[in-house]
């Protein structure tokens, strides 16, 4: 799993979050472009599947984790308290019910809550979602976990999904 979290001051601004095969420049690359926007500074550990960043456009700012003085949770704090949140976020909701199937479903939830937990219009926020609800028509089970609908047609919830969130992570960056 991946985690990105925006550099708002002292706090934590917008986050975004999603489960990748592997920890290889490929997967870290492809999730960085799809949230990040070219020219931003962006922060990591000294992991070697970060090296590519500067050729893709970004500014990459270097911390060295192991054998530091300083342990990874005080290096990078925003992150590490994600990372807590949404463990402590699973296990109060789900209470050990987490099935591998809906990790990015969990992952999407905690990251919508996580970044309207200071909005100051919550009705609209559920006034868009039962919105979004409509506009999207039903998904069932089938077409949400094996991502095909019952009538074997494609997968029509999904490619609502990704367009959405592309369209929503393109201006992510380091403001």
């Amino acid at each position: 799993m991946v985690i990105a979290a925006e550099k708002n001051g002292r706090g934590i601004g917008r986050i975004r979050m999603k489960h990748i095969k592997d920890a290889s420049a490929e997967s870290l690359l492809g999730f960085i472009k799809e949230t990040v926007v070219p020219g931003a500074t962006i922060h990591t550990d000294g992991w070697r599947g970060y090296s590519g960043l500067p050729a893709a456009g970004y500014k990459h700012f270097v911390t060295t984790i192991s054998g530091g003085v300083e342990q990874a949770h005080e290096v990078m704090p925003r992150v590490h308290n994600v990372a807590s949140l949404l463990k402590r976020w699973l296990l109060g909701t789900l209470q050990g019910g987490i099935q591998q199937q809906h990790l990015d479903y969990y992952l999407d939830e905690f990251t919508f809550r996580f970044n309207r937990r200071r909005s100051k219009a919550r009705g609209l926020l559920f006034h868009r979602l039962a919105q979004q609800a409509v506009v999207v028509g039903p998904a069932p089970y089938s077409s949400i976990i094996y991502g095909k609908s019952p009538s074997g047609a494609g997968d029509t919830h999904s490619a609502v999904n990704t367009s959405t969130c592309s369209r929503s992570l393109s201006d992510f960056g380091d403001r």
